[in-house]
């Protein structure tokens, strides 16, 4: 996010353009924490991890009173268009605003990867480097025994993220909140399978919105004779030095965003297609769906050899 704020401030900078900064988003937003801002003030943020600006929830923002707070601060600072960094909160927020008239223009940015109009979010790449690693650290540990290892991964309502991981690190099973789960066939088999194959170490994937880790081993511990071991990643996954795809991507679309609102757009979304930058209607975007590819559930298959 520090990325893309950075060629948002000065992008609007350079088409003199005067940027504010809102402080903890919509909560924020109502309470009037925003400032101005110059080119110093976003300098040496691209390599930082998080976002400078903070960020918190506010359940209230649904209501229309709440909204027309929103609106009360910004006129309050003469500012005729927002735009907005986040994931489907913050998209819905965004979509709120400009149903009542103001000029609004969203980049998606969140790690679970779900936002539906775009191939690609800010923070996916480097959340899932970063689990990466993780796993990779956790296996050198644990396959001088025969171990079997449950990571739970972000992904509250979507398994982009874990299915992307497990791939990545070979794992013997990937638990995903969209597709259905036959655990005897899914996981146990797969067990059995690979220790047939020879593996002494075994990496059970999953997303947090399956169910809980700890019950998931459970559920192995009884079914075979293995003794699982589980690690949550939790929000480890949020932080760390971003990926250069990550800074470059979120680079683009922050200048991208300028650009819509200098050509007077609104209600619109940044979004990668098919490798290339586009930009969407919010309404348009928030109504399309989107779902694990079955090639990756095939290609997982395939690697460990079943």
């Amino acid at each position: 996010m520090n990325a893309c704020l950075r060629a948002t401030v000065r992008g609007a900078l350079n088409n003199g353009i005067e940027p504010y900064v809102v402080y903890d988003g919509y909560k924020g937003l109502v309470e009037g924490n925003l400032k101005e801002f110059n080119r110093s003030d976003v300098s040496e943020i691209l390599s930082k991890g998080g976002t400078m600006l903070g960020t918190a929830r506010l359940p209230e923002f649904v209501e229309v009173e709440v909204q027309l707070k929103a609106l009360e601060q910004l006129k309050k600072h003469e500012i005729d268009v927002l735009i907005c960094i986040g994931g489907d909160g913050t998209f819905k927020g965004a979509q709120a605003l400009s149903r009542l008239g103001f000029r609004t223009i969203g980049i998606p940015a969140t790690i679970d990867n779900d936002i539906c109009c775009t191939n690609y979010s800010i923070g996916f790449d480097t959340a899932a480097n970063t689990a990466i690693e993780c796993i990779d650290k956790l296996r050198d540990t644990m396959q001088s025994h025969e171990r079997c290892s449950v990571v739970e991964v972000m992904g509250r309502n979507a398994g982009f993220l874990a299915m992307y991981v497990g791939l990545a690190v070979g794992a013997t099973a990937v638990l995903v909140p969209e597709k259905e789960i036959d655990f005897e066939k899914d996981v146990i088999e797969k067990l059995r399978q690979a220790r047939l194959h020879g593996f002494t170490h075994y990496m059970i994937i999953v997303a947090e919105g399956v169910g809980d880790a700890n019950d998931i081993a459970q559920q192995i511990r009884e079914a075979i004779d293995l003794d699982p071991r589980v690690t949550v990643l939790g929000h480890i996954q949020r932080g760390g030095t971003p990926s250069a795809r990550d800074r470059v991507n979120a680079t683009k679309m922050g200048y991208l965003a300028v650009e819509l609102l200098r050509e007077g757009k609104t209600n619109r979304v940044v979004c990668i297609h098919q490798g290339r930058f586009i930009d969407l209607d919010i309404n348009e975007g928030l109504s399309l769906q989107r779902k694990i590819q079955d090639i990756e559930v095939d290609v997982l298959g395939a690697m460990t050899g079943i």
